[in-house]
């Protein structure tokens, strides 16, 4: 039987004088007890229910779009389904960061539920050990079937969401676009070349360091003729980037030198070799040979000068002039333009690689999305409402959008599969943009799509199967890695440690990457910089995750 952590006068106050949300329902409301509710009878809170019952729950909205959730299609039909009623309160999702703190703060005004809370692993364990939050995994056990049936579907999901002493104080995101080497996270910096370019200038596609050096400098060199050909104005620029920035960072191409881990997390900056051991990219002998050549190409020019300064509007805004002839993003359509481009593959340098993102075996993954809190009267009824959401049909509509609108915006259709059940189509949106669509259509919060759910509960997204086709035709074939660095939760001591040493050093890594690529470096600069890290605790935060990691391989 789970240990919930009970504190603070106030939350006992307010529950002692609260009455059951649920009459025959027989939910214990004792801070103390280990069995809050749980004797609750799985029919008594089965949906639908046979009574209308009102919850209360917290959410955040998009900028621009409904601010009152029952007003979307998607609730609306989630109270017909199952009789249950939420009156909300919500937060405009660019204040969410600032407000939630307060709303977690104030025990009387606390929901049963926040349904989009987005906590990380520091939030959870602390609000869990203060007693605002309980914990879940009894509740799942009962009173959850559809989320049971996808940790037993996906063991790993369970095993990440379960602090080290086994609770289980969150319902997950789970959104899986392929698996493993084909999910869609395999790499976030894509790199993306401008085969119109390649084409005028009668170039093959480069699949070596040396032919891409070439490729660069002849975009550089025959700048003139390309901007007349493609009626171009501005500046030829042969590679652009943004230094540190994620998916649009250029030290995927460093894949192929040394030992071919190259930089795939620039904020950890951490990998697992095959055989098990977690290492520090950044001191890998391909780092400094991948950086070395990095800085050569920006020392003839081909580099944007302003990839270390520049900030997203900036690299668009260039990008959609067609000035460039090698971008770095999650999809060029952002950038520049489909038509036109596509995706290069790993180059040869040393070796052929590419080292996963972390995290990217378990594909699109968040532990903290929905917690329930102290307030709840009636968890078990909580938890069988919010079970609903990761029923195979629905949870795509609170992913992306739903079906039947009255406002011309339509993500799905609603068709049948091959055995002519229910199956969710996607719908051509035309001109319309499929963030503005998803945005004014789906609810978000705890659900799951796994990967065997397509073509069975739902099609694949158009803008994510291309990137799928890319990652498996071009991208899997290079990954050789064995092991990709999992999604850990830390106790909360080890987090802060984390939190702390990962701050320190990713800014120390990343200082010398702009640095390094942007005016050289010497042996001794090198020798610094790794001293710097020693100095920097680098060895404690390895080890940190060397634990983790043998944890996570031991449960396996």
């Amino acid at each position: 039987m789970s240990r919930f952590y009970r504190k603070g006068i106030a939350f006992a106050l307010t529950l002692a004088m609260s009455a059951s949300m649920l009459a025959g329902c027989g939910g214990k409301n004792n801070l103390g007890g280990n069995s809050l509710g749980l004797d609750v009878e799985p029919s008594a809170v089965a949906m639908p229910l046979a009574e209308k019952v009102t919850v209360s729950g917290l959410t955040n909205f998009p900028v621009g779009t409904e601010a009152e959730p029952n007003n979307r299609t998607i609730f609306k039909r989630l109270e017909e389904q199952t009789n249950v009623h939420v009156n909300w309160r919500t937060i405009q999702s660019d204040q969410w960061g600032e407000k939630i703190k307060l709303e977690m703060a104030n025990a009387k005004t606390l929901p049963d539920f926040v349904f989009n809370a987005g906590f990380g692993e520091v939030d959870l364990l602390k609000y869990g050990k203060q007693g605002v939050i309980i914990a879940l995994e009894d509740y799942i056990d009962k009173y959850m079937p559809n989320l049971k049936k996808v940790f037993e579907q996906a063991p790993e999901y369970k095993a990440m969401c379960m602090d080290s002493d086994g609770h289980i104080w969150a319902l997950p995101w789970i959104e899986q676009l392929g698996y493993q080497k084909t999910a869609i996270q395999l790499l976030d910096n894509m790199p993306f070349i401008n085969v119109s370019w390649l084409n005028f200038l009668k170039l093959d596609m480069p699949t070596t360091t040396e032919e891409f050096e070439k490729v660069l400098i002849a975009f550089r060199d025959n700048a003139d003729a390309l901007k007349a050909e493609f009626n171009i104005d501005g500046d030829i620029i042969p590679m652009s980037c943004i230094m540190n920035d994620g998916g649009q960072d250029p030290y995927i191409l460093i894949n192929g030198f040394g030992e071919g881990y190259g930089d795939p997390d620039t904020w950890k900056h951490l990998i697992v070799t095959d055989d098990g051991k977690v290492v520090c990219d950044a001191t890998s002998e391909g780092f400094k040979k991948g950086t070395a050549w990095l800085h050569s190409l920006y020392e003839q020019g081909l580099i944007d000068v302003e990839a270390f300064t520049q900030d997203w509007s900036t690299y668009v805004a260039k990008g959609k002039s067609g000035r460039y002839g090698v971008c770095f993003t999650w999809d060029v359509g952002n950038v520049a333009t489909l038509e036109g481009w596509e995706p290069m593959p790993m180059l040869k340098a040393d070796t052929t690689a590419i080292t996963p993102d972390t995290a990217a075996f378990t594909s699109g993954f968040q532990r903290g999305r929905c917690v329930v809190t102290s307030k709840a009267q009636n968890p078990a009824l909580i938890c069988s409402w919010l079970d609903q959401m990761y029923v195979p049909i629905q949870s795509p509509q609170n992913n992306w959008g739903t079906y039947g609108e009255d406002d011309g915006f339509d993500i799905f259709t609603m068709g049948a599969n091959s055995n002519g059940e229910p199956m969710l189509q996607h719908a051509p949106l035309g001109d319309k943009s499929p963030v503005e669509v998803r945005e004014a259509e789906s609810v978000n919060g705890p659900l799951a799509i796994l990967d065997s759910y397509y073509d069975v509960y739902v099609t694949c997204p158009d803008d994510a199967q291309y990137r799928l086709d890319w990652i498996k035709d071009i991208y899997t074939p290079a990954c050789n890695a064995k092991y990709c660095l999992p999604n850990f939760f830390m106790s909360q001591e080890d987090a802060v440690t984390d939190s702390n040493l990962s701050a320190d050093l990713g800014k120390c890594v990343n200082e010398f990457k702009s640095r390094a690529v942007m005016d050289g470096f010497t042996d001794a600069d090198w020798d610094k910089f790794q001293a710097d890290l020693k100095a920097y605790k680098l060895d404690e935060y390895v080890a940190l995750y060397q634990k983790y990691f043998d944890a996570y391989l031991a449960a396996q």
